[in-house]
């Protein structure tokens, strides 16, 4: 929980990152649910949406080193994985709208790896995504 942790952080204050979907977050809908009955963290899986295209969120998987490019969850790696290019590439852009999911939605498992190699991993990769978008 305190890689999550960490890794919510980060991205929460990141200028790249629209949204974070984390119970940790005290902007989240669960937070005070998640505080009682998890007192001890609220699991490591969660999405987020980059700013921008879905290029952008392409750009961003691509970038990353330390984080493995899978569909499951639940690792004691940290996965990632893109919905709108991958589990659901065949739905049309309103369908994704009314699903919750952005062209920029990301979706992280995190692992067990150094924290300090997670946060970097995903500096370089909110990097590439910017420049993806100019």
């Amino acid at each position: 929980m305190r890689n999550t942790q960490a890794v919510v952080n980060y991205l929460a204050t990141h200028p790249m990152v629209e949204r974070v979907g984390h119970p940790l977050l005290e902007t989240h809908p669960s937070h005070d649910l998640a505080k009682t009955l998890l007192p001890k963290g609220a699991g490591s899986v969660f999405s987020f949406d980059i700013k921008g295209s879905k290029a952008q969120g392409q750009a961003f998987v691509q970038a990353l080193k330390v984080f493995s490019h899978l569909a499951n969850v639940g690792d004691a790696k940290s996965l990632v994985i893109q919905p709108a290019t991958t589990t659901h590439f065949r739905m049309d852009a309103a369908a994704l709208a009314k699903a919750g999911i952005k062209p920029g939605t990301v979706r992280l498992s995190i692992g067990l790896e150094d924290e300090a190699d997670l946060l970097e991993d995903l500096k370089r990769a909110l990097k590439a995504a910017e420049r993806a978008g100019a």
